[in-house]
């Protein structure tokens, strides 16, 4: 008999969107996979540091040291580079080496990728689909990269080509939002406006959303209304909207 609630199933990990803006982060090793890593975290405004001997950069992680994206230390790995480290992501052809290294990043509790080798894993890195500031990733909990590469684009393949626009528009409404109402308790308001606007207009509407529009639309918070786009533009007063266009 089926319970109240969802089963558990375990064996899972905790996907979550793990902000490090700023946060230093180390990368040991120059070559394709570093390379990977090295885009991944550079995408999510990290300051990286790559240590591995120049000859063992790869054409793409040389062009990030050559464009200052990110510095360079030009040897091997030393336990000192831990130091201010606050994650770790270790792509070197070396098991032994490899090991030793998450064990001094366990011993100074930074949280660290050694490629390859999943039980030494604090995180994974799944296949990820970008579009502006839409990200979907797809994990297989290291069972199968390349089926998470497939399957990422297999849903990518389903996505309405002008997604990103869309979310792009709609959280430059929320900022300007919470300028008109910015009181705590105003939260489930806005909250559920921002809902409405969502289920209401289209993608192309939300696409095609001009900042005049915006604050056009705002004046509809108060009452807790949400226009059309076309009504939006006509510019018709509040008392107006007390048929099809009220949620």
């Amino acid at each position: 008999m089926e319970g109240p609630y969802p089963d558990i199933q375990g064996g899972g990990s905790l996907i979550l969107a793990w902000q490090i803006r700023n946060k230093h982060v180390l990368v040991i090793g120059g070559g394709e996979v570093a390379a990977g890593r090295i885009v991944n975290v550079l995408n999510a405004d990290a300051k990286v540091t790559v240590v591995a001997p120049r000859s063992g950069l790869n054409d793409e992680v040389a062009y990030r040291v050559h464009q200052k994206q990110v510095e360079h230390v030009d040897r091997n790995f030393e336990p000192s580079d831990l130091d201010g480290a606050d994650m770790v992501m270790c792509a070197v052809d070396d098991p032994e080496a490899s090991s030793q290294i998450y064990k001094l990043c366990k011993e100074k509790r930074i949280a660290a990728n050694i490629a390859d080798v999943p039980p030494e894993c604090d995180f994974y890195f799944g296949s990820v689909h970008r579009d502006g500031p839409l990200q979907i990733m797809v994990s297989t909990n290291g069972n199968g990269p390349k089926l998470a590469n497939i399957v990422r684009k297999q849903i990518a393949a389903t996505l309405p080509y002008n997604i990103g626009t869309a979310i792009q528009r709609v959280g430059m409404l929320r900022k300007k939002l919470r300028k008109v109402a910015p009181n705590i308790e105003e939260g489930p308001k806005r909250m559920q406006w921002m809902i409405k606007v969502c289920e209401k207009w289209t993608l192309d509407d939300l696409c095609e959303m001009t900042d005049e529009d915006m604050e056009e639309l705002l004046g509809f918070y108060k009452p807790n209304t949400v226009p059309s786009l076309e009504a939006v533009r006509l510019g018709e007063p509040d008392g107006a909207f007390d048929g099809p266009f009220l949620i």
